[in-house]
């Protein structure tokens, strides 16, 4: 059980690097993509949401 908690703590990780590296590298862009965010409906966002997920498992499931 120790190694699935290790790696579930290492993807969040790497999770919170990854989302971190725009708005440090470049705040202004990051700004306007989230406005642009915002003003996307609910239905948008949920699709974008579920092509994410579709996306990381395809990618789990490839380097697995």
């Amino acid at each position: 059980m120790e190694g699935y908690w290790g790696s579930l703590l290492a993807a969040f990780a790497l999770m919170l690097v990854l989302e971190g590296l725009l708005p440090f590298l470049s705040p202004g862009s990051w700004r306007s993509a989230f406005r642009r965010f915002i003003e996307l409906s609910d239905g948008q966002l949920r699709f974008i949401g579920l092509t994410s997920m579709i996306a990381g498992l395809l990618v789990l499931l490839l380097t697995t």
